[in-house]
């Protein structure tokens, strides 16, 4: 259980990061949720092995998270509420809508002139 668990959290978060675009502007459509026990279960969990210790990629709405997390469209695992609790879902996504997101190319010093 405490192996799927892990997996659930890794793949939640990335499946959350991997929609595009910053988290922040989507904030407002999630419950609330504790960021702080967001960034513990992201890391006890094991989200960090697939998406590093700072989330990578975007972010989505809160409905498309948790429906990624319970209904997966891709190669996820689905995470029951018995393995990840609406609670814990809504923490885990205040956390990563404090991660800052892709640095846009135009920022990026290699594509400076």
């Amino acid at each position: 259980m405490r192996k799927t668990s892990s997996l659930f959290s890794a793949t939640l978060v990335g499946v959350a990061l991997s929609a595009g675009g910053h988290g922040v502007a989507r904030a407002q459509d999630a419950p609330l949720g504790d960021a702080a026990e967001g960034k513990r279960l992201y890391l006890a969990t094991g989200c960090f092995t697939c998406h590093g210790r700072s989330g990578q990629g975007g972010a989505m709405k809160f409905d498309g998270f948790m429906g990624q997390l319970r209904q997966p469209i891709n190669e996820m695992p689905a995470y029951s509420e018995i393995v990840m609790s609406d609670k814990q879902i809504a923490d885990i996504y205040a956390f990563v809508q404090t991660l800052p997101g892709p640095l846009p190319t135009k920022d990026m010093a290699i594509f400076k002139d």
